[in-house]
């Protein structure tokens, strides 16, 4: 199936294009004091490494906000400064770097201090993300609707998305968030055939790493399987590379990110002799670490499978495959066994035998 994206206009955010036609992207946030430029850039460096396409940092105070030149002079992904209450912040952001702005401009204050930023940001041609939440609309809104439903979202994203277009701002993004599935997707719904400007999908305040993968993996791939979507972000209360993996699966799951080493891992059971999930793990990062680093445009189905039960035939099925015997790891490279590894060896032979996969299929004319 392929999925027909919904017609969106085209914005540029430093170096990655959103919306007409482009990939969708994934995004995620730092978790440092962004005042700490040390571990602000490590964490983005670690985030670049697993395949962020855009970052956003938290922007409360002065020293945050001239913190960013320094951020951006250190990083290769576009920088996102999120601003609230203050347009001061933004225009040191701007000033510093900064490739976009997330803002509220109900909370920025008048409209001659949205006005400002408007001006500095179409100077450098910057995008400004509108953001709104269910925790975030004007009492005259949620006194209207009686909730913050999906309508009132919506009602309020509008409203400030005309500002900002009667202000003169062209590239604009704009997202409305709640706090579970089933309101997301009726606000996206929503937004989606009241604008053409491109989409940031995301489920505020999802959850831990289980449940808050879970509510934004239903969320957004509903939303995704409908064509709409732009930029995603998993929000977690976990590290954020693990926002960018979750995102850049939900994305594969639908076919619209490509690329990749594919891992199938049998859920094991009570025949498993050896522990099945701690080497899936290290595949996996293995995996992650060759894909980070390489650029391939075929890659293989690697299957990780925990007994001789059904190991042998599912392996048959993969292009890579380890099977886990009593005290051996067997491999199996198109379906023929061809070794049998000590455990801490496998990993690094699955990754070995994936490299070689791609390079042969790298070489092939087609």
């Amino acid at each position: 199936m392929i999925i027909a994206r919904r017609p969106t206009r085209k914005i540029r955010l430093g170096s990655v294009e959103i919306g007409g036609g482009a990939s969708v992207t994934v995004q995620s946030m730092t978790k440092t004091p962004t005042a700490d430029v040390g571990a602000t850039v490590r964490q983005i460096h670690e985030l670049e490494q697993t395949g962020c396409d855009i970052i956003r940092v938290a922007v409360p105070d002065m020293a945050a906000a001239r913190a960013i030149s320094k951020i951006r002079r250190q990083i290769h992904i576009p920088l996102v400064a999120d601003i609230h209450f203050d347009h001061r912040l933004a225009l040191e952001a701007i000033a510093g770097g900064a490739d976009g702005l997330r803002i509220n401009p109900g909370n920025i204050g008048s409209a001659a201090k949205v006005r400002e930023i408007v001006r500095a940001a179409s100077e450098k041609n910057l995008p400004i993300r509108v953001g709104v939440n269910s925790g975030s609309l004007e009492k005259s809104i949620l006194a209207r609707h009686g909730a913050p439903t999906a309508a009132a979202l919506v009602e309020s994203a509008m409203a400030k998305v005309k500002l900002l277009e009667d202000l003169g701002q062209r590239a604009i993004k704009v997202s409305v968030k709640a706090s579970d599935v089933l309101p997301t997707v009726e606000a996206y719904r929503l937004l989606s055939k009241a604008t053409d400007h491109p989409l940031h999908l995301g489920v505020t305040e999802a959850g831990t790493l289980l449940c808050g993968t879970i509510r934004s993996s239903v969320a957004l791939g509903i939303l995704l399987a409908e064509g709409i979507g732009d930029t995603i972000r998993v929000s977690l209360a976990d590290e954020p590379a693990n926002e960018v993996r979750a995102g850049r699966e939900i994305l594969r799951g639908l076919g619209l990110r490509a690329g990749g080493p594919r891992l199938i891992v049998c859920p094991t059971c009570g025949r498993a002799q050896m522990d099945t999930r701690k080497l899936a793990r290290a595949v996996e990062k293995e995996l992650e670490k060759l894909e980070m680093n390489r650029r391939f445009k075929i890659w293989p189905a690697v299957a990780v499978m925990g007994c001789v039960v059904n190991g042998p035939g599912e392996a048959r099925e993969a292009d890579i495959a380890l099977v886990c015997g009593k005290s051996k790891v067997f491999l199996y490279v198109a379906g023929v066994q061809t070794r049998a590894l000590d455990f801490k060896a496998a990993a690094r032979a699955a990754a070995g035998e994936t490299l070689e996969f791609c390079r042969r299929a790298a070489s092939v004319k087609i």
